[in-house]
């Protein structure tokens, strides 16, 4: 291949809700996880590729125009590790070239959402140089992500999606996600995700590092068969539409993640002070109205508020009058299920 060509792909981020912590060989979970993809927080890759005289893969990295060397190099680790799916790369020159749609600073993980859009720029790439036109298998597109970003895996569905062998789901696995969207009762097709930037710092124990500690945890066979016991009940609610139940798996989960963290050896913190004064904003919402907000977290001290369309007005307000007060700069993202973008 001689001629310049392109592809781009936009891919979002997800939050999960029954958490996926604790991994063992080659990126497969230890429990299965379920997440809502979202709409706003999301990353765009434009992929430029023409064919070289050398036979080798060279890989240039841009992000938001300026050179990155350490994702540069996280892409070509990948690449090589990941050789026997990508030999139809071999003799290109790739230009990649990504961005966000949300700060890069705002303590939002972008691996989800960076590395499925890649996988998705990559895939288009070999339906060209193999003269393919039927649509991506976005089963390999999640199997893919998923050995550049565990939870990348997930980012490829909308709406829903469920990454682990569990017993209800027929076709469920370690190696890639399946899509929820089609079990989803409404209500949660409607959900919001107001992220509350507690703190825009690089995490002190970055998630690889912590997922490691799961290792040897005492705690971890008992989080592990509590996490398939949630995936379980999750996916019963999820059909039903039970808000209430949801709202008790959401918040449990949180919590018991950053357990796993506190009882690790060594034991690390990644809330802050500011993400328990929300938390507690929430409950106390909660017990005086009717609006069935709840919290959840990821591996950070920010603080992502879900809650149904029909109170966005309410929960909006609350967070202006109430919350903003304990984010970093009055600084938060309003997002959306992915399919209900206003």
């Amino acid at each position: 291949m001689k001629e310049n060509s392109s592809v781009s792909a936009i891919s979002p981020s997800n939050i999960a809700i029954v958490k996926y912590w604790g991994k063992h060989g080659n990126q497969l979970p230890n429990n299965p996880s379920i997440s809502f993809t979202l709409s706003r927080c999301r990353t765009e890759t434009h992929v430029a590729f023409q064919g070289n005289s050398t036979g080798n893969l060279s890989v240039r990295f841009l992000f938001e125009g300026k050179e990155s060397p350490k994702f540069q190099e996280k892409i070509e680790n990948y690449l090589a590790a990941n050789r026997q799916y990508f030999g139809f790369l071999r003799g290109l020159d790739l230009i990649i070239e990504s961005g966000n749609s949300f700060p890069h600073s705002s303590g939002i993980a972008s691996s989800a959402a960076s590395m499925s859009a890649l996988v998705l720029c990559l895939l288009q790439i070999e339906k060209i140089v193999a003269h393919d036109d039927t649509p991506l298998d976005m089963r390999k597109a999640s199997f893919l992500s998923r050995l550049a970003s565990g939870s990348a895996a997930r980012s490829v569905y909308p709406v829903m999606a469920l990454w682990g062998k569990t017993p209800s789901i027929a076709d469920s696995s370690d190696d890639y996600a399946v899509p929820l969207a089609d079990m989803v009762h409404p209500v949660f097709k409607t959900y919001h995700d107001s992220i509350l930037i507690v703190s825009n710092k690089e995490k002190s124990v970055s998630s690889r590092v912590g997922h490691s500690l799961m290792n040897g945890h005492p705690l971890a066979e008992k989080r592990y068969a509590t996490a398939r016991h949630n995936t379980e009940r999750l996916l019963k609610v999820l059909k039903s539409g039970d808000v209430q139940e949801f709202i008790d798996i959401a918040e449990t989960e949180a919590l018991q993640l950053h357990e796993m963290m506190a009882t690790s050896t060594p034991p690390f913190r990644l809330m802050e002070p500011n993400t328990l004064n929300i938390i507690e904003k929430v409950m106390e919402l909660r017990h005086e109205t009717n609006i069935p907000a709840c919290f959840t977290l990821d591996a950070g001290p920010n603080v992502h508020l879900l809650y149904p369309d029909a109170f966005d007005i309410q929960t909006k307000q609350f967070i202006k009058d109430n919350l903003l007060q304990y984010c970093h700069e009055n600084q938060y993202i309003d997002d959306v299920v992915q399919n209900n973008v206003k």
